[in-house]
């Protein structure tokens, strides 16, 4: 038993560490303008170090659920241009799969124990379509990024297609976010904190929502021949 909670203890522990430490104000709009010219320096005398640094906090950020995955993405955009958009990806991948290893170790047996019928379908929706399940969970920025960590470990979803579908649903997201940090070069250089109301908006969202309901569309035309394959016999 302790051998399987090593893990779940680990990351639920480092995230309590960071909130108990001050960690968001430490990696707050604030003060990330008030270091960025010395990390634009640092970006530019050794990209690789810096690169290679960013993914690694990446990683981290998202492996423990830390509530900073945006303002990095956001910064990496400043910082590295079009090249976070790898960077975001590959860590967010990294960090979601870290969570969904945990999750299984810990929590899949139990919860399948005691869920009820609730699991069962949710089980019984991503054994037979988990790759466009969590593909539109992705694509659409409705539910926290480590909650649709954590579900789709309590079903039967094999790892290889929750990384699959974990990186190309945020392609289009990180994308986005990361064409909008880059417009965050100048403001953070001055000092000055971005706005993010625009995050928000329709005409960034929308499209977002488009493709998660897009990737539905395998499953509702599954469900459609089923039924007419019903009412045939």
């Amino acid at each position: 038993m302790v051998k399987r909670l090593w893990l779940p203890a680990l990351l639920v522990g480092g995230l309590g560490l960071f909130l108990a430490l001050g960690g968001r104000q430490i990696l707050s709009w604030q003060t990330i303008a008030l270091h960025y010219g010395t990390l634009t320096t640092a970006t530019e005398t050794n990209l690789v170090f810096a690169a290679t640094t960013f993914l690694g906090i990446y990683i981290i950020a998202v492996a423990f659920s830390l509530p900073v995955a945006l303002p990095l993405t956001l910064t990496g955009g400043a910082l590295f241009g079009w090249g976070a958009i790898g960077l975001v990806m590959v860590g967010a991948t990294i960090g979601a799969t870290v969570v969904f290893i945990a999750a299984r170790t810990a929590f899949a047996d139990l919860a399948r124990e005691r869920a009820g019928p609730f699991l069962s379908r949710l089980e019984d929706g991503f054994s037979r379509n988990a790759f466009s399940y969590l593909l539109a969970l992705r694509l659409i920025p409705a539910a926290p990024f480590w909650v649709v960590n954590i579900v789709p470990a309590l079903t039967r979803m094999s790892p290889g297609s929750f990384v699959l579908a974990t990186f190309i649903g945020i392609a289009p997201g990180t994308t986005v976010f990361v064409s909008v940090g880059r417009g965050f070069d100048h403001i953070l250089g001055s000092g000055s904190v971005p706005d993010l109301q625009a995050l928000s908006s329709p005409a960034i969202l929308g499209p977002l929502v488009a493709l998660g309901l897009l990737a539905l569309l395998p499953v509702a035309w599954r469900r459609v021949r089923a039924r007419r394959n019903e009412t045939s016999r």
